[in-house]
């Protein structure tokens, strides 16, 4: 049974290729995942995620990969980048078809309940003329009404079809020829002002559904597509200034996501406070960039986690299978690293925090 599975069929071949590069790398190396997650760091389940094509790995890990297989990081580093443009390039064509998608919804929504084009019909009825009773001309038979004052899509007038009346002194059947001048026009029979309620009240779903796609989007076009434990990938609160490339939250945008999902580890963080839990490393990692922090212990055994706290904010992190021996905790938004507190419970029941 081979050890891998087959990459996605959709993944874009540059981001293949870079996955089976890291396949190639761990199967030379000799070792396991888990094996790999304690050599760099990275947990467990985020190097599945990469070697299997669900996430491109970050910088750092590709680092650290590059580091306990002996590998020039140049080249690996070269090829993670053309990855990640890649990998840019495919979630920006989902945005786009998403977004295509909704704007034709939308218009279908619009031709649903807009008004049909007037058309002409041939003929009018029987022994029809130039010119009505009163000498004005006439309107075709099946010709359609303006109802003015009342905008339709594209700027169009909605249209009412006219009703068949029955003949008198001033009107031919099918001639559709006015009454005296000054008279006020006909109001619109009931089947029109059906229509007419009919049309508003598609403007109105229309309008509602547009409100929602904005709100949904953020008002920008389109977000990026959710990655990895259910974390969005956009960000949820504006920052002052453009994020790097591949940092997807800041500040309280990151609150309860997971660190390298959201590009916030690797080269942009730091470990801001260290201390010994019995045989554990226990933590505090900071991120300037994304202005957060998470707690994390290395070293550690099956039914010991991990808690972070800022505030009022706690998120914790446990070690549940066998052969790990590192967790980490989703991240909680700080000011500063010393806004946060790490402490760690140990299976044995021994406890510890940072200051």
């Amino acid at each position: 049974m081979p050890r891998w599975k087959a990459l996605p069929d959709e993944l874009d071949p540059q981001v293949k290729e870079f996955a089976t590069q890291l396949r190639r790398l761990v199967d030379r190396s000799g070792l396991s995942v888990a094996a790999l997650s304690d050599r760099t760091g990275y947990a467990r389940t985020s190097w599945e995620r990469y070697l299997g094509g669900r996430l491109l790995a970050p910088k750092g890990a590709v680092v650290a990969l590059a580091e306990v297989t002996e590998t020039d990081p140049v080249h690996l580093t070269t090829m993670w980048e053309l990855a990640e443009r890649a990998w840019s390039r495919s979630e920006m064509r989902h945005d786009m078809t998403m977004e295509a998608i909704r704007i034709s919804q939308a218009r279908a929504a619009l031709g649903e309940f807009g008004a049909p084009p007037a058309t002409s019909s041939g003929g009018g009825g029987g022994g029809g003329g130039a010119g009505g009773a009163d000498g004005k001309a006439p309107r075709r038979a099946g010709s359609a009404v303006a109802m003015p004052g009342i905008a339709g899509p594209a700027g169009v007038s909605p249209t009412i079809p006219p009703q068949p009346t029955a003949p008198d002194a001033n009107r031919r059947e099918g001639s559709g020829t006015r009454g005296p001048a000054g008279s006020p026009p006909p109001a619109p029979p009931g089947g029109g002002r059906r229509r007419l309620t009919m049309f508003l009240a598609g403007v109105v779903g229309v309008a509602v559904a547009v409100a929602g796609v904005f709100f949904l989007t953020g008002g920008d076009g389109g977000g990026s597509r959710n990655q990895g434990n259910g974390a969005s990938a956009t960000p949820s609160t504006a920052t002052s200034g453009d994020l790097p490339a591949g940092v997807k939250c800041a500040g309280a945008g990151c609150t309860g996501k997971d660190a390298e999902a959201m590009g916030c580890s690797g080269d942009l963080v730091t470990t801001a406070k260290t201390v010994t839990v019995g045989a554990t490393t226990l933590e505090v990692r900071y991120s300037r960039t994304c202005g957060a922090a998470w707690g994390r212990i290395t070293g550690a055994a099956r039914g010991d986690s991990v808690r972070v706290t800022a505030g009022t904010t706690t998120e914790r992190g446990d070690i549940t299978a066998a052969g790990d021996t590192i967790a980490y905790t989703p991240m909680v938004a700080v000011r500063d690293a010393a806004a946060a507190k790490a402490c760690a419970t140990l299976a044995s029941g021994q406890q510890g925090c940072t200051t």
